[in-house]
């Protein structure tokens, strides 16, 4: 005899199509979506958390270089924004791509996952959450965490994940949107030394053009990372005020682009920033305000280790002063 209806259905993120029976077919695809779980297992899956604007590029590369996505190696995907992963999905019909409802899930089904979130706050909240990263790491778990966060945030997030049996590689990127949908990113690594071993000619090759490991401590990507993106910063902040300068005694200001660009002071910096500028194009690669948080970032660094900041500091309030600036509104732009 045929089953009696559910009286209660789990909620599907398919329940909104215009199929009847509902309860059936909502019933019947959360069985199905369990089971995919229950034999993803079996697989040596790849797990890929958050797809903004460099985790989407990122993952592509995975997919593209099938380092995941096959049959073999399936890609998981979780992300705050599920729709992104729909869609990202939607792209390679042809893949082996599978959504997770939560972090814990994505983690408890993968051998290594790569994480890739936007802030300090974000990061904490997906990491230390009830259905988070840390409550799916178990034995033999492997986790390569590509945001820039504080030294001692990265620190935390180690030592919870040692503590329950994983691995650890703190692997911050030099490098934006381009570089990320173009596979050209650098790694700055530092942790576990084999597990870098082991996806530096795989994940880390097929998203980046290069991969440096510093130090089996914890924290050292990170500092390698603020020097090189307050660095960065110091660089557009000067740059910028050259351009205005430029326009204001009558130059050309993308002649001024093409003749810095020959000289010894070019940097692909100056060549991807400096026409968008002048053209005042503001599509984010690198939003302010995550440009800004690693300046500050960077001059607390500076700060601790008694070192003279004075140049990256006066960038860092000129960075803060434009993200706070309700008339300006450009925090999230480039």
């Amino acid at each position: 005899p045929a089953p009696s209806p559910p009286t209660s259905v789990p909620r599907s993120r398919f329940s909104s199509r215009k199929t009847k029976p509902t309860a059936f077919i909502a019933a019947a695809t959360t069985r199905n979506r369990n089971n995919n779980k229950n034999n993803i297992k079996m697989h040596y899956a790849v797990g890929f958390i958050g797809l903004g604007i460099m985790g989407e590029g990122m993952a592509k590369c995975l997919i593209e270089d099938s380092i995941a996505g096959t049959e073999a190696t399936p890609l998981i995907l979780w992300n705050r924004t599920q729709s992104k992963c729909e869609a990202f999905k939607a792209k390679y019909p042809k893949r082996q791509i599978i959504i997770m409802d939560t972090a814990r899930e994505l983690v408890e089904s993968c051998s290594i996952v790569y994480s890739m979130l936007s802030t300090p706050e974000v990061s904490k909240a997906v990491f230390e959450g009830e259905d988070g990263v840390l409550a799916g790491v178990s034995d033999g778990k492997a986790i390569v965490d590509c945001a820039t966060l504080g030294e001692e945030d990265m620190k935390k997030m180690s030592e919870a994940v040692v503590k329950a049996g994983g691995r650890f590689l703190e692997a911050p990127v030099s490098g934006s949107k381009v570089p990320a949908i173009t596979g050209t990113l650098i790694f700055l690594c530092a942790g576990d030394k084999a597990l870098f071993d082991e996806v530096k000619d795989t994940g880390l090759k097929a998203m980046g053009k290069a991969s440096h490991f510093f130090s089996e401590e914890v924290g050292y990507g990170t500092r390698a990372k603020l020097v090189i993106n307050s660095l960065m910063g110091t660089m557009v902040a000067a740059f910028g005020e050259g351009l205005a300068l430029s326009e204001s005694v009558g130059l050309d200001p993308i002649k001024m682009i093409e003749v810095i660009g020959q000289g010894a002071i070019q940097s692909p910096v100056y060549g991807l920033k400096g026409p968008k500028m002048v053209v005042k194009d503001h599509a984010p690669n690198f939003p302010l305000k995550h440009a800004h948080k690693d300046m500050a970032l960077a001059c607390e660094m500076a700060k601790e280790a008694g070192v003279e900041y004075s140049v990256m500091e006066k960038a860092e309030e000129l960075f803060r002063g434009a993200r706070e600036d309700d008339d300006l509104n450009v925090a999230d732009e480039d």
